[in-house]
This record gives C-alpha cells, sequence and structure tokens, in this order.
C-alpha cells in the first residue's frame, strides 16, 4: 500500500491543526520535512513517542510542532504512522499538508485511514462504521450507544 496524508483536523481556524501520515514511507516522508529539536533516527525510535521540532522547507521553518510517532503494527492503521499537530489556520496546515505530498505521501482518501485499520485487521467492519457515527454524533446518548458498538458489544445471535 502507499503512504498517504490527510489534514485530520475540520477546516477553519482552530488552535491546533493536526496532519497525519500512514504508510511504509511514512518516517522518510517526516524526515524530509521535520527538523526535531534534538536529532533522532525513526527507524530506531520507539513508537508512542511525541518529538518536538519544526516543520521546514529548504531551510526556512513553516511551524513550530509536535509530532506524534506510532511505529507498526501499534497504530490506528496497523501501520507506521505520524500525527503532526500545527498551529491552526488555513494556510499553515494545508503547506504542511503540500510538504508531504510533495515528498512522497499520496492524499488520502476520505475514510482512508478507517478503511486501511479494517483491512489491516485493527477492527471489524461494524466498528469502522461506528467511525463516522460517533464523528457525526450531536448527544451524549448517541455517544454512549457508538461507544459499545466500536467495543464490539453487539449481541450476537445463535
Amino acid at each position: 500500500m502507499s503512504t498517504i496524508a490527510a489534514i485530520s483536523t475540520a477546516p477553519g481556524i482552530g488552535g491546533i491543526g493536526i496532519i497525519r501520515i500512514s504508510g511504509e514511507k511514512t518516517f522518510e516522508v517526516l524526515e524530509k520535512i521535520f527538523k526535531p529539536k534534538n536529532e533522532t533516527d525513526f527507524s530506531k525510535e520507539k513508537g508512542y513517542r511525541i518529538k518536538y521540532g519544526h516543520i521546514v522547507e529548504q531551510d526556512k521553518i513553516i511551524d513550530e510542532v509536535l509530532v506524534s510517532i506510532f511505529k507498526a503494527p501499534n497504530s490506528y492503521t496497523t501501520e507506521d504512522l505520524c500525527e503532526i499537530n500545527s498551529h491552526g489556520g488555513t494556510y499553515v496546515v494545508q503547506k504542511i499538508l503540500e510538504l508531504c505530498l510533495k515528498n512522497g505521501a499520496e492524499l488520502a482518501e476520505p475514510g482512508e485511514f478507517t478503511k486501511r485499520a479494517f483491512l489491516n485487521g485493527r477492527m471489524d467492519l461494524s466498528q469502522a462504521e461506528a467511525v463516522i457515527d460517533i464523528i457525526n454524533a450531536k448527544t451524549r446518548k448517541r455517544i454512549k450507544g457508538i461507544h459499545s458498538s466500536i467495543r464490539g458489544k453487539f449481541i450476537r445471535r445463535n
């Protein structure tokens, strides 16, 4: 599978914007655009880590960011995955996505991260479908029901 990238936060102005990258070349893409405060070798880095640094383009700082690192198979998609937490706003988030695409990632289709999680066995179909329900839920009661579905607590008939 290809390495994909997309903006994971809703469009518009906000305090934080998140760009997600997933796939075999996640860390290759990241190394081309991210300069951590303390040098790191992502191939040797343990997962479940957050790194502080800057997104750069030709040594020009684009934004100050935090990058969450998840190593396969212990990520949402079960692939190598990172999430770049930048300042929110249209320009900076789009620019970071553009740099990801320019440096080896492909634009993810809507729902593609969850699709990969399903295809890679991270979740079953009912759990994958419940993700969109959570995104669209408008009440606490609805969220509670959806969380039961995501945990796989459907009543099974024999």
